[in-house]
């Protein structure tokens, strides 16, 4: 149960879930936060022209007239002067904002008192603030409170204005618009998110499972074909790659490189110590049976003889080693090797050799790797043209670009075309038929070129039996 719980699929599913369900809640707020906004605002009109209506209607004639005043149930509206005087209430209104409102005893007669005695009064105000008799005040004061019409409370959007009728009388009309349509409306839209919401959710989650599951079917066969290669150590088995061109059919196919690139590795390594045991098994047979002879008859011992089955074996354990560390993935020394001068001072020490190697141009080059590798490469490659040469060995190091270039060659028969890639296999002659004692081992050229590719280079037969060794230059 832990380990499904921990599964990728789990925690995809986990995740799509969590983002959307933030997504959702945020946009449910933020729904609810502009649906509540505009139906505050539609109240508050409707408020508005509800107040404006009344106030157009004593601006254009008189509080002291027929005020027609709308239903209490839909709009309750209060008409107060300017001392707060209760002037005209509608129908069924019995409070506002928690206190009660009378309905004036005698409205008309009060108010025509009112305004004849307040008619200088009035006049002498007509240019102070708000609004002149005959208008209605451009400004409106909107409020959020509670009206009781008949038996019933709720909550009201009021909108406040002020207007003065053509006697100069200043009044105030607030009349409200119910806010229950708006809570009623707010209420079934999130009554009906909190039902939703889940079970878009428990989609969301089922959908990314199953989804999810089908993704992730391939990986799973991939990681079963892995153990499976894994305790049956068939390096040759390869991964199912599906049809779908997406990651996880680039994943199979890296899978199946990299198991191709594994499985020759092994194989190469396996003939690798199969050829070793066969080339050393040669000499070691010939220094034993020189040393028995030797026991038993000192007077036939062919000194000369083991002492040249010694340094073949020296050589080709020197070789397997340096081959062994290039396959370990030994990197060469940064220090700078001066190629002319080593090209100078090898050939120089080569006394011995049947053919005298003529040293051609040499250009100033110098590259970043292992003076000894590097002098190793050069040996090699004069010693194999040594062995093919009829009459002459020569060298040269000539600058291409960024590219030092040396090239060794004889004239000798040359490297046949279709076998100028397989000379540089290990332990392979072209010289079979001749004795091993002659044909050597067959891995200077392999230990030549892997020396090269180290040293971000190549080395390549270009023509006949010219080789090639190209090295990038040292900045």
């Amino acid at each position: 149960m832990r380990s499904r719980l921990g599964s990728v699929r789990a925690k995809a599913t986990a995740g799509a879930t969590l983002v959307v369900a933030l997504a959702l809640v945020a946009a449910g707020v933020a729904l609810l936060l502009v649906l509540r906004g505009n139906l505050h605002d539609q109240a508050g009109l409707e408020a508005e022209v509800a107040a404006r209506g009344v106030a157009e209607r004593i601006a254009t004639g008189s509080v002291d007239g027929d005020l027609d005043l709308p239903d209490g149930d839909e709009h309750p509206v209060v008409v107060t002067d300017e001392d707060g005087r209760v002037l005209a209430v509608g129908d069924d209104v019995r409070a506002v904002d928690g206190k009660r409102i009378a309905k004036p005893g005698h409205g008309a007669g009060g108010a025509a008192a009112h305004a004849s005695g307040d008619e200088d009064e009035a006049d002498d105000d007509e240019d102070a603030d708000g609004p002149k008799p005959g208008e209605v005040d451009d400004d409106v004061d909107f409020r959020d409170g509670t009206a009781t019409v008949g038996d019933r409370t709720e909550g009201y959007r009021f909108a406040s204005v002020e207007a003065k009728d053509t006697g100069g009388r200043k009044v105030t009309v607030r009349a409200g618009s119910a806010l229950t349509p708006e809570q009623d409306a707010v209420g079934t839209v999130r009554g009906a998110m909190l039902i939703g919401l889940p079970l878009l959710l428990l989609v969301v989650a089922g959908v990314t499972w199953l989804v999810t599951r089908r993704a992730l079917r391939p990986v799973e066969g991939i990681r079963g074909e892995m153990a499976a290669i894994t305790a049956s150590a068939d390096l040759s088995r390869r991964v199912p790659v599906p049809a779908a061109q997406d990651e996880i059919g680039r994943l199979a196919r890296t899978t199946n490189e990299t198991l191709a690139a594994l499985e020759a590795s092994v194989e190469r390594q396996r003939r690798f110590v199969a050829d070793a045991s066969h080339e050393l098994r040669s000499p070691i047979a010939s220094l034993r049976t020189q040393l028995e002879v030797g026991v038993a008859h000192p007077e036939l011992l062919d000194v000369p003889g083991a002492v040249e089955d010694t340094v073949r074996l020296q050589h080709l354990a020197a070789d397997l080693l340096l081959l062994a560390r290039l396959d370990a993935g030994e990197k060469p020394t940064g220090s700078r090797v001066d190629l002319a001068a080593m090209v100078r001072e090898d050939t120089s020490q080569r006394v011995n050799d049947r053919i005298p190697v003529r040293v051609g141009r040499l250009d100033g080059a110098e590259v970043s790797g292992s003076r000894g590798q590097l002098g190793r490469v050069l040996g090699n490659l004069l010693d194999n043209a040594q062995r093919h040469a009829a009459a002459s060995v020569r060298a040269e190091l000539v600058r291409e670009g960024e590219w030092a270039v040396l090239r060794v060659d004889d004239d000798g028969p040359g490297v046949p075309e279709a076998e100028r890639e397989r000379i540089f296999e290990r332990f392979v002659r072209l010289d079979d038929a001749r004795a091993r004692d002659d044909g050597g081992a067959g891995l200077g050229l392999a230990i030549a070129r892997d020396v090269a590719v180290r040293h971000g280079g190549s080395l390549a037969v270009r023509e006949g039996s010219v080789f090639e060794l190209r090295l990038p230059v040292a900045r």
